[in-house]
């Protein structure tokens, strides 16, 4: 079975060790297909497509944007260029991986690009900045970012092991033959927020989900997991949302670590996905703080150490209707197949009877603004128990079962 790698590299600067990736790749019995991002200088390798074609398909040409003089203005026009080729190749099967090579500049075009590919199509990044923060490549797709360790720059021994671990990595990816698509017996893909706060819910949620014939995808509602989430909705993969935790909209409303983007919350509705929603964990923010001790502002709260550097304080009364009148107004664009589904007795494990950050007024006004803002196209639910009692988890699931079975 013959893969073909792609192989993404500026090859003015980085042709010897474009060529050594590409030598590796068909060592291992697979075929590379190399790209040109470099936009300042020419090509000091053969290679399948020219900078200059990758220019043209991001709507440019390389004398434009050489004669522009700065990669500011070059990167967005090579990163669409090449993405652009890259799914059409991807979408004809003719190649099966990526790995790229640079430093921070190199990284950066990489990154963009291979932040436009499909989920499950692998994806290398052989970089000297990966022993940092890479979320800024790495996005809400699935990357796997490799610490060069030493420049790349000029073949050398260290250099030459690890283009081969790349070459080998992404050729890996290449062999296999499994989809993100459902099984086979599958009735299709649930996705399905979730806080630690909720876990045992998220548990009972998901075996009653596959006794049905659904498979779940959960993911972790810190941010990047809600935008991933809904990513795939728009591409296609999701048959229904449990959107079990909100977290990300208040910790928008806070600027705090679990805020999701601006598009949270808003996605499903448009595209007419089944959805059954909770407020989970939305009664708490989630800070960074040193050790086991609470930011100033916040010490006059409700407090509960998630971790001795993550502080979860206790939204008062006035504050959560901040968010529950932000959950409402991402909603505004949902005008049906939706459920809004409020566990009347804690939002999570914190919140209900014995939990560290129970506050019943609080409850109340958030519930409040829930249902004064609620849309007309969202149908309300209150249910007399907590966030994690089975008999809420089975009414949210029976009731998402019931909306995929109609749309299928």
């Amino acid at each position: 079975m013959s893969r073909t790698v792609a192989i993404l590299a500026t090859l003015d600067t980085k042709g010897a060790e474009a060529a050594y990736l590409r030598e590796r790749v068909e060592a291992l019995g697979g075929k590379a297909f190399v790209i040109d991002l470099g936009v300042a200088g020419d090509a000091t390798i053969p290679c399948d497509v020219t900078a200059d074609e990758i220019a043209r398909a991001g709507g440019s040409s390389i004398e434009a944007l050489r004669g522009h003089g700065d990669r500011e203005h070059a990167a967005p026009v090579m990163a669409k260029g090449a993405t652009a080729i890259l799914l059409d190749k991807i979408e004809s099967g003719d190649i099966h991986s990526a790995v790229g090579l640079g430093g921070t500049q190199g990284t950066s075009l990489c990154g963009a690009i291979m932040q436009g590919l499909p989920y499950g199509f692998g994806k290398v990044i052989l970089s000297t900045v990966a022993s940092g923060d890479t979320s800024k490549f790495v996005g809400i797709k699935d990357v796997t970012m490799m610490f060069a360790v030493g420049d790349i720059l000029g073949l050398n021994p260290l250099l030459r092991k690890m283009l081969a671990n790349a070459a080998g990595a992404a050729y890996g990816m290449a062999l296999h033959d499994v989809t993100a698509d459902p099984g086979e017996h599958s009735k299709g893909t649930v996705a399905m927020t979730n806080l630690g706060v909720l876990t045992n819910g998220a548990m009972r949620a998901i075996d009653r989900f596959h006794e049905a014939g659904y498979e779940v995808i959960t993911f972790h509602a810190i941010g990047a997991g809600g935008s991933a989430m809904e990513q795939m909705m728009r591409e296609g993969l999701i048959s229904g949302v449990f959107d079990y935790a909100m977290g990300e909209i208040a910790d928008s409303c806070f600027d705090a670590l679990r805020a999701g983007d601006e598009t949270r919350l808003t996605v499903a509705g448009p595209l007419g996905i089944p959805q059954v929603i909770c407020p989970g964990g939305a009664e708490h923010i989630g800070l960074l703080c040193e050790p086991n001790s609470a930011p100033e502002a916040w010490k006059d709260h409700q407090l509960v150490f998630h971790s001795p550097v993550i502080v979860a304080p206790r939204l008062n009364a006035e504050e959560i209707v901040t968010v529950g009148r932000e959950i409402t107004k991402r909603l505004a664009h949902t005008t049906g197949n939706a459920a809004f589904v409020i566990p009347l007795k804690g939002v999570s494990r914190y919140s209900v009877e014995g939990g560290p950050l129970v506050d019943r007024a609080s409850d109340e006004a958030f519930f409040g603004a829930l249902r004064d803002g609620m849309p007309s196209g969202v149908e309300l639910v209150e249910l007399d128990h907590g966030a994690e009692d089975d008999a809420f988890v089975d009414a949210c699931v029976d009731r998402l079962i019931a909306m995929m079975e109609q749309t299928r």
